[in-house]
């Protein structure tokens, strides 16, 4: 197989994101107001409280979704919070479950007492809108089959009056819907989105309709680092920080090269 320039880029930089994602190199990165503002709303909800976690993303967008959703995961087990695990787009059903399980049982919590997953509902803005009059008539039966009522955290809770609030994990305009149709029920919303995303939210965050936001694998690393941890948004800011790197390298050496060459041909 002959290998043309490009293949060597693309190999080079397969190679320098490997080796980078490899090392446990500590990144040091200022924390945003953003975050802080959500790590400190996670931080005030009592022990005990439900909060509903909602995965309305695209399994093409869990690289970055991913390590946010583990350290807001890993911040409610921590602090005894009960989460309702949803979903309102397809993709993200398995996603979510995989997640919020492999994660409660990192903190020994039980399901159905700790967390339980009731998976996904087609036609988001009616689900929205249903779980304000009851979530049982929304979700008769969890992901797993339980009957809503044979379900113990699930016994007290109607609909969003015992919830504190939504924290929706989207690579999309989804959370939108929660703000817009959700808040009619005063409930309180999270934004955990992608970073393409955050300034579609800003508003939203300016105006009180959305209580908090974090946002991109920036986020992810700022908030692992409020939370004291070690997970895959810091690794993935030096990932993709050594790409840029590459890349202007690239663009470096392709003009002098240019140059070189067009130097070369005026002298001929």
């Amino acid at each position: 197989m002959h290998l043309l320039p490009r293949h060597f880029v693309f190999i080079g930089l397969f190679l320098l994101i490997g080796i980078t994602m490899a090392l446990d190199i500590d990144v040091d990165v200022k924390v945003s107001p953003y975050t802080k503002q959500m790590h400190a709303y996670i931080d005030s909800i009592p022990e005990g409280s439900t909060v509903i976690m909602s995965f309305d993303h695209e399994a093409s967008s869990l690289p970055e979704i991913r390590p946010i959703a583990l350290a807001m995961l890993r911040h409610a087990f921590s602090k005894n919070i009960k989460l309702i695990g949803v979903s309102l787009y397809p993709e993200g059903t398995l996603i979510g479950y995989r997640l919020m399980n492999n994660i409660g049982k990192e903190y020994n919590k039980t399901y159905g007492d700790d967390f339980v997953y009731l998976g996904f509902r087609p036609q988001y803005i009616a689900a929205i809108l249903s779980m304000g009059e009851s979530i049982e008539k929304t979700f008769p039966q969890d992901y797993l089959g339980y009957q809503y009522n044979a379900i113990p955290m699930l016994t007290s809770i109607t609909n969003y009056d015992d919830i504190n609030c939504v924290i929706s994990i989207a690579d999309g305009s989804l959370t939108t819907h929660w703000i817009e149709y959700g808040g009619q029920f005063d409930i309180k919303i999270l934004g955990a989105v992608t970073a393409a995303m955050v300034t579609t939210y800003d508003p939203y965050l300016s105006s009180n309709q959305m209580t908090a936001m974090i946002g991109g694998l920036r986020g992810a690393a700022e908030y692992e680092k409020l939370f004291g941890m070690k997970g895959g948004g810091a690794r993935g800011m030096l990932a993709q920080s050594a790409a840029h790197l590459y890349v202007i390298f690239l663009i470096v050496l392709g003009n002098i090269f240019y140059f070189r060459s067009r130097k070369k041909g005026a002298k001929n």
